[in-house]
């Protein structure tokens, strides 16, 4: 009945079973009673269970590489592979835009933020309003990357964007 349980679940039946296995292993569930015991068999099984299906696994990859052409599923697996790279590239762009909102936001919290002490000030304050240790006046981003730039800089140092005078 713990099979059909178990096995019924698929992945999660395996990772109950490994739980449960490890409740029986840790102590807190006794092994010489009936739920230990059973505890114990069941995460035997789902340990037997998972290393078939990664040996079946490991088969099949030798097997295709083999010979691709020999399989009809060999065109599905093509597109699916195609689909992963799409997605990896979706998923690279994702990190790059979201490192870049990072970094935007950053820099628009460094904006008045004392060297001294880290106060937030707000814009247009020449002194902290927290230690009064002087701003970097004259301190600005580029408009183009967000770079910071110094005073009087007519191109960005890291993107090249020319700067308002």
């Amino acid at each position: 009945m713990a099979n059909d349980l178990f096995g019924g679940l698929g992945n999660l039946g395996g990772a109950l079973g490994g739980l449960m296995g490890g409740l029986a292993k840790s102590g807190l569930v006794p092994k010489d009673t009936p739920e230990g015991k059973l505890l114990a068999a069941q995460s035997e099984l789902s340990d037997l269970q998972k290393q078939e299906s990664e040996m079946l696994l490991e088969i099949g990859r030798q097997a295709y590489e083999q010979n691709p052409s020999a399989w009809q599923q060999n065109a599905k697996l093509t597109l699916i592979r195609q689909n992963i790279a799409a997605a990896q590239t979706t998923l690279n762009a994702a990190k790059q835009a979201q490192e870049e909102a990072d970094a935007a936001k950053a820099a628009e919290d460094a904006k008045g933020r004392c060297q001294s002490c880290g106060f937030k000030n707000p814009e247009g304050i020449k002194f902290c309003q927290e230690c009064g240790s002087p701003l970097a006046a004259g301190s600005k981003h580029c408009t183009s990357c967000g770079a910071e730039l110094s005073p009087g800089i007519r191109f960005c140092g890291e993107c090249g964007a020319r700067q308002g005078e």
